[in-house]
């Protein structure tokens, strides 16, 4: 069973919701079946299958309807331009965001495919994947130009250290104050340790304030569970809910430091090579932007402890399976940082 297809604990949306929901529709039918689907971080989503057809039934958790609304004419102008998205279907007003009982629904076409991870993909797949991100990022740069006159707001500044080493003394406090500690919890502590002295040796490598990276409209969360590939073709990008401006060549770091990372946290840098030159080229990249993007990123992963917050501060653990290979990632990446770079930028 594809990944996408599994299903989650959450309960869909019961009849009197569908019915309301379908009644907005000329071509949707009425609601025969509703099944939850894997449960993301930020949203929900359901198969819908009507007497009209399948559908993919997304619940956005934010409900701010004004942004859920931009990111489906984003999705409508890049279908335009040839980029492969999913946008939704309008009601019969136009209206692509419903909402019942004060929660926000978007209806989608459901769309048959797979994900796939870096490690199924062969060497020209690779290339086209980058090739597809750097489509995005050209086609995102047409799109909201137009529609925003090119406003960005300023790129965060890079960590600073003297702000990471409080979160780690808090998560070590929370681990070691647990009573029955399990094998995560020992690998826990042991990489916070780990880190805290990484950190402390490579505080001095901190991005340069002044270092303005490059600017553009991303997707925000591209990674392999929001693209679905139809045989060996990727047939839908999806999940634009972090749609924004950020340093677009990190974005494609980000997104290769997941399709490519091993269960023991090393990448596959000859398909990194492979689908960074394609990135570069079609997003009209320069070795020097890139090279800056690993350096910022490999710093955000050096100081970055999300996994381990929702864990121990909110008692969430649908991350968890992720930590063991990203945390090992981080140390293997800061012992081979110039191999790394190179496959980025070579």
């Amino acid at each position: 069973m594809p990944r996408s297809h599994v299903r989650s604990a959450e309960a869909a949306p019961d009849g009197e919701t569908l019915s309301a929901l379908l009644r907005r529709y000329d071509t949707a039918g009425e609601a025969v079946s509703c099944e939850p689907l894997t449960e993301g971080l930020l949203n929900r989503g359901y198969r819908l299958a009507t007497t009209r057809g399948r559908f993919f039934l997304k619940h956005h958790l934010d409900g701010d309807r004004t942004a859920i609304a931009r990111q489906h004419r984003v999705t409508q102008r890049l279908e335009a331009l040839g980029v492969p998205v999913a946008p939704p279907v309008p009601d019969a007003d136009g209206r692509t965001v419903a909402v019942i009982g004060g929660r926000c629904y978007a209806l989608h076409p459901w769309i048959d495919g797979r994900h796939r991870d870096g490690g199924e993909l062969t060497a020209p797949q690779c290339w086209r994947l980058g090739g597809l991100l750097g489509l995005v990022h050209t086609c995102l740069e047409r799109v909201m130009r137009a529609r925003t006159g090119d406003r960005r707001p300023p790129v965060e500044a890079a960590a600073d250290p003297e702000d990471t080493f409080p979160v780690i003394d808090e998560l070590l406090t929370l681990i070691r104050g647990r009573r029955n500690r399990d094998t995560f919890d020992e690998l826990a502590e042991h990489r916070l340790v780990e880190r805290r002295a990484l950190v402390e040796r490579h505080a001095h490598r901190r991005p340069e304030a002044d270092a303005v990276p490059v600017a553009g409209w991303v997707h925000g969360d591209f990674h392999p569970l929001n693209l679905l590939y139809r045989d060996t073709e990727p047939a839908a990008i999806v999940d634009w809910d972090r749609l924004g401006v950020q340093p677009r060549a990190e974005e494609a770091v980000r997104a290769a430091a997941i399709f490519f990372v091993r269960p023991d946290g090393t990448l596959e840098l000859t398909k990194v090579r492979s689908y960074a030159r394609a990135y570069r080229c079609a997003a009209g990249v320069g070795t020097s932007e890139m090279a800056a993007a690993v350096h910022r990123v490999w710093w955000e992963r050096l100081n970055d402890f999300w996994m381990l917050r929702w864990r121990y501060q909110r008692g969430d653990r649908r991350a968890d399976p992720q930590f063991p290979a990203a945390a090992a990632l981080v140390v293997w990446w800061t012992r081979e940082y110039d191999a790394v770079r190179d496959a980025f930028c070579g």
